[in-house]
């Protein structure tokens, strides 16, 4: 049996960053791409590139929709881009998510820049393109506000940092350049990793994979406090952080991508240690989700896991089948988790996978999904649902 479908809104453009929810509207971001075309030959120096989406121009916008009828509610033009480099083509130009802090909207596009806007009036507050790095395969990661900062990762093929802008004006507040030793390949540097503001013993602490490394950092100046090794090769690293009491859930992404059980220090600035780590179906991309005591795992062939999270002890497997990127959202004592084939699981939690619904909605979904109480807003890669039991 499938969830209701309360109603679709038609989205222009093509976009994977998820649906925010802000009082009685939803918000999302989106590309409109101008003459795009897939890349042709490689570029010299014989590094197998991965297939790209190249554009003449991209215009990025936000959308606000009313989440009680789907109404379009505001359209609006944040900046254009001529000549974006070009994106990894299971990636889109706007695939990072928005947040929201105080009714503003902060849109963060990677190298192609960033942008503010209010709520209440639609305006534009600020933009810039201040923050310039080469992503190889379009950008990835997300921002994240903490006080009246927006801090978010540059973690590029040629340069590596985590940067805040003050969220008022868009100037850069700090800028910490990533210190770890990294591997010669370029390619091996990158990461499309979110950052998360944890406490630790009363100090608030940001937690920064990147490649090879996870940093914690003083959110308020980007002081780094320590950095711990994942002591395996981790790039192109996409899952955030999860933390539940004083652990921290890290997954590696690339090549083979394990989950990092961390013990954060008694104090904001002791070195973390690695409590146990897990290799098996572990996701790229799909980030994890704890719910209780268990931690569950949904990786990109399909297969869902769950582990106990003090432990990492097996509790279950078992095969959802199609292919995932996107990651799984707790609503309403559900997890719904979404697949790149257009169907959406929702899940029981418990001592077995106990999938309660199945939704197909025929458009692939790259989107995490959003909720409000019973209501969960589901954006594929041509609408916006809200589905409804």
């Amino acid at each position: 049996g499938g969830e209701n479908i309360r109603w679709r809104t038609e989205l222009p453009g093509r976009a994977w960053s998820s649906p925010v929810i802000d009082g009685d509207s939803i918000w999302l971001t989106t590309a409109i791409e101008q003459g795009s075309a897939e890349e042709g030959p490689p570029p010299p120096g014989g590094r197998k590139p991965q297939p790209r989406s190249v554009a003449e121009a991209v215009t990025f916008r936000a959308i606000g929709i009313d989440r009680r009828t789907g109404n379009v509610l505001h359209d609006v033009e944040l900046f254009t881009v001529e000549r974006p480099q070009p994106t990894h083509v299971l990636n889109s130009f706007a695939s990072p998510s928005p947040v929201l802090a105080e009714g503003k909207l902060f849109c963060q596009f990677g190298d192609y820049g960033t942008a503010c806007l209010d709520t209440s009036t639609a305006a534009v507050v600020w933009h810039n393109r201040s923050q310039r790095l080469n992503h190889e395969n379009g950008p990835g990661g997300s921002p994240i506000t903490w006080k009246n900062l927006l801090i978010f990762h540059c973690d590029g093929s040629d340069v590596q940092y985590v940067v805040a802008l003050d969220a008022a004006t868009g100037k850069q507040a700090w800028r910490t350049d990533r210190s770890g030793e990294m591997r010669d390949n370029p390619e091996l540097k990158k990461a499309y990793g979110t950052p998360l503001v944890t406490t630790i013993n009363g100090r608030d602490v940001l937690l920064s994979p990147a490649a090879d490394w996870l940093y914690g950092y003083d959110p308020a100046t980007g002081k780094e406090l320590w950095k711990l090794s994942y002591g395996v090769l981790g790039f192109s690293i996409v899952p955030r952080p999860v933390v539940a009491d004083g652990i921290a859930y890290i997954g590696t992404s690339f090549m083979k991508a394990e989950l990092l059980a961390v013990r954060l220090g008694p104090t904001a600035a002791l070195q973390p240690e690695i409590l146990w780590r897990y290799g098996r179906s572990v996701p790229n991309m799909p980030s994890p989700l704890l719910v209780g005591d268990a931690v569950y795992l949904f990786s990109d062939k399909g297969i869902a896991t769950c582990l106990d999270a003090a432990t990492g002890e097996v509790r279950w497997t078992g095969r959802l089948g199609g292919s995932f990127s996107s990651s799984p959202l707790l609503a309403d004592g559900k997890i719904y988790v979404g697949s790149r084939d257009g169907e959406m699981f929702v899940i029981r939690p418990g001592e077995d996978l106990d999938i309660v619904a199945t939704n197909n909605f025929g458009e692939a979904i790259m989107a995490s999904p959003a909720a409000v109480g019973r209501a969960v807003y589901v954006r594929t890669e041509r609408a916006l649902y809200r589905i409804e039991q």
